[in-house]
């Protein structure tokens, strides 16, 4: 007997789409700002009133998805194992960290940005309710810590748009 209907996708809906090497990619419809900071550090030199200025420590917020999908829950087996592991040893093994790259799409559906972030890890893991008109595994959050990231050229960057970007 022949299904009625048209299939659902999630994707039409997600604006951000997660790749993780390893783990099946997941959208998101919303994903925090990518926030790095390096500290000011002042050093006044024998009595001195003016100080030399200079760089002081690299920082990166986490960065938080939010109303996501994915299609299983291998995203949910990553944050196991790295809670698991903290828990016995207090700290992340670089082995559960992970390189991921985030792509934001335009309206079309096409690639607006893409950035490569490195060295992520889950810190924060909410599964979204329970639905039984839902196909997909929801993520309601989704908080991963990273260590930097860089922007990556698209396929679409390659015509000029977006040119100024990668310079």
């Amino acid at each position: 007997m022949a299904v009625i209907g048209t299939p659902r996708s999630f994707h039409e809906r997600a604006r951000f789409v997660i790749e993780i090497p390893g783990i099946s990619y997941a959208g998101f419809e919303k994903c925090s700002e990518l926030k790095a900071t390096v500290a000011l550090r002042k050093h006044y030199e024998g009595g001195s009133v003016l100080p030399h200025k200079g760089p002081g420590r690299f920082d990166m917020e986490n960065i938080t998805l939010e109303r996501g999908a994915t299609t299983d829950l291998q995203i949910y087996t990553w944050f196991s194992q790295v809670a698991q592991l903290a828990n016995g040893m207090g700290q992340v093994s670089p082995h559960f960290k992970r390189d991921i790259s985030i792509t934001q799409l335009s309206r079309t559906g096409n690639a607006a940005m893409r950035w490569h972030v490195y060295g992520c890890f889950p810190v924060e893991f909410v599964a979204g309710e329970w639905d039984n008109s839902s196909d997909e595994v929801v993520i309601t959050k989704l908080v991963l810590a990273a260590d930097y990231f860089d922007p990556q050229v698209t396929n679409e960057d390659q015509g000029g748009s977006n040119a100024a970007l990668t310079a």
